[in-house]
């Protein structure tokens, strides 16, 4: 009787399955459960290529700046290469009169570049901030071969506003979502766990603080204080982090009654180690199910801020500011169908990545 050589990356044990060639990830083993959760949220078609498209689109808006810019890309002058995109240089060094910043939609300086050397443009040739002073109607101008969907009653590129929107929009609900999270983990982790006087009281405030109208209250605040990306973060984390607090809760009060558990301290194992690695494993399933969702409101959010005036400083690009001007721009109808349009797209992807991920993770269709 032969018996097969022990591999050095097989479990070891007598009735541990060895890992297949297919349960590897980025040359790294992955549990037989991690490799059914994948399987099963790839058999979502519908999550599967929204997470694909989502993350292309946000991708996209990553390089921004190269896509949407008032700066070439490369300008060669004279034989030498220069980087406007990432350098700024004064116009004496393509021969204009001026120390300042250079003006690359001055007339005269596209002619003394071109002149003297090319310019390799950007596909866009706005940036969020830029104003188009060559429209020939007034603004908003409509969709025009210069301006894609047209420009804003500020004469600023639609197109350049929703690349630089979606990701500002994103950048904001990411942060959010994960800073609450990690509080309304903390948090419903030790209600849970420790139970007592402890969950009572914590009980009692969440009920007063849940009932503190959260908008008049962000209004009032944003009209003391200047709004920005990181004031705004802080505002809303006041009461962001209670969305998980009480499923998080739950889960620990179900968990802490285990057999698992009560051994574990019978043998003295301390409540941290008990809690980070036994535990919360088993309550973070029923968590990150919901962080798409949870995603989806804070983009929501931010947008109904900037909508209603509150949000981001003013010149910010933002969705919500589109929309608010297509609201008062009925004559206009593509700033607002423009805002629309990626808004759904936007919210419509999170909620099919969250079905996915929820199906990934119920244990009655990850069954073998």
């Amino acid at each position: 009787m032969s018996i097969a050589p022990r591999t050095a990356d097989a479990p070891q044990g007598p009735t541990a399955a060895p890992y297949r060639a297919e349960d590897r990830f980025l040359g790294l083993r992955i549990r037989p459960m991690t490799r059914r959760r994948i399987d099963t949220f790839r058999r979502h078609r519908r999550g599967y290529w929204s997470l694909w498209i989502f993350v292309g689109l946000f991708a996209i808006s990553l390089f921004g700046e190269v896509l949407c810019n008032d700066r070439p890309l490369i300008v060669k002058f004279d034989g030498e290469y220069y980087f406007p995109v990432l350098v700024d240089y004064p116009e004496t060094r393509f021969g204009g009169f001026f120390e300042t910043a250079t003006n690359y939609r001055d007339p005269y300086v596209r002619d003394l570049v071109k002149e003297h050397g090319w310019a390799l443009w950007p596909l866009i040739r706005f940036s969020y901030r830029t104003i188009n002073y060559d429209l020939k109607v007034p603004a908003p101008s409509p969709p025009s071969p210069d301006n894609w969907l047209g420009t804003d009653d500020q004469a600023k590129d639609v197109v350049a506003n929703i690349v630089y929107g979606f990701r500002i929009s994103v950048a904001f609900g990411f942060t959010l979502t994960i800073l609450s999270s990690i509080i309304g983990v903390l948090v419903g982790a030790g209600s849970g766990y420790f139970g007592g006087w402890f969950d009572l009281l914590l009980q009692r405030f969440m009920e007063i603080w849940g009932s503190v109208p959260t908008l008049f209250l962000l209004i009032i605040l944003a009209s003391l204080i200047t709004p920005g990306f990181w004031t705004i973060m802080a505002l809303l984390m006041l009461f962001a982090w209670m969305g998980l607090v009480d499923l998080v809760r739950a889960e620990f009060y179900r968990a802490r009654g285990h057999d698992y558990v009560r051994a574990a301290r019978a043998l003295g194992v301390a409540d941290w180690t008990l809690i980070v690695r036994h535990v919360l494993p088993n309550a973070m399933i029923s968590t990150v199910t919901m962080l798409p969702f949870i995603l989806a409101g804070s983009v929501t959010t931010l947008t109904s801020l900037d909508f209603l005036g509150f949000g981001l400083p003013p010149g910010s690009p933002s969705l919500g500011n589109l929309l608010n001007q297509g609201k008062s721009q009925l004559s206009s109808p593509w700033l607002g169908i423009s805002a629309f349009v990626i808004l759904f797209v936007m919210l419509t992807l999170l909620v099919f990545i969250g079905e996915a991920v929820r199906d990934a993770f119920d244990p009655r269709k990850t069954q073998s």
